[in-house]
């Protein structure tokens, strides 16, 4: 899995190429870690390109909005499709994210 960002004024958006699961999602987890450390917590994921999520993704995702906990905070997603709703909603782990349509969306919510 590739990882990409791109900047938004003075937000980044982290957008991951490809499914979050087994072997990447430590990588995954360590990259918006640093980069929720580097930019103060302004920082969304994008998961317009991420088909699907296994349990060790949804394990790092909660990682991440723990963190963000700490300061009254959840992890913010956006670009979220149909097979990762689905999996968060039967997980019921919906409600452990701030979810946008997309990334302006997400971006828009630290004004």
């Amino acid at each position: 899995m590739e990882i990409r960002t791109q900047q938004h004024g003075a937000v980044k958006a982290i957008v991951p190429q490809g499914a979050i699961c087994q072997g990447d999602a430590a990588a995954f987890e360590n990259e918006v870690a640093r980069e929720l450390q580097s930019n103060m917590g302004r920082c969304v994921v994008d998961l317009s390109a991420t088909p699907f999520v296994d349990s060790q993704g949804l394990e790092a995702m909660l990682n991440l909005t723990e963190r963000l906990g700490d300061a009254g905070r959840l992890l913010k997603l956006c670009g979220v499709g149909d097979t990762v709703r689905e999996i968060l909603n039967v997980t019921d782990l919906a409600d452990q994210f701030e979810l946008y349509e997309d990334v302006g969306a997400a971006v828009r919510s630290f004004l």
